[in-house]
């Protein structure tokens, strides 16, 4: 479990940026060079490597070079870790949610019975 926590962790680390989250979003439609990536953002490459090696070191996209050309991929398995996460998360509430409610019908009904 300490294992997962620490995946999880780490994606939702390398998401909280709005500069990663684009670049996620941009790879969503398919691969990119890491010079054309780089273009849709204000900053100068240096900095958005860094962007790009946070993203690879969590898993969330790889990075292939051919010649001179990098080209980021999306590693759309590991974002199933965020949708298992909150799919966990949603049966948690809800389970939460449902035993609220027994509860809250359960004592208005107490409540209707004691009345004369």
């Amino acid at each position: 479990m300490a294992q997962y926590s620490a995946e999880i962790d780490g994606v939702f680390v390398a998401l909280a940026d709005p500069t990663r989250r684009g670049v996620i979003r941009r790879l969503g439609h398919g691969p990119t060079s890491v010079g054309d990536l780089a273009r849709e953002f204000p900053m100068t490459l240096p900095s958005f490597m860094k962007h790009v090696r946070t993203l690879e070191a969590n898993g969330l996209i790889r990075t292939v070079k051919v010649g001179r050309v990098r080209t980021c991929v999306l590693n759309r398995d590991r974002l199933a870790l965020i949708d298992d996460w909150l799919a966990e998360q949603r049966r948690i509430w809800e389970e939460r949610t449902d035993r609220l409610e027994d509860l809250v019908t359960e004592l208005k009904e107490k409540h209707d019975e004691s009345r004369p």
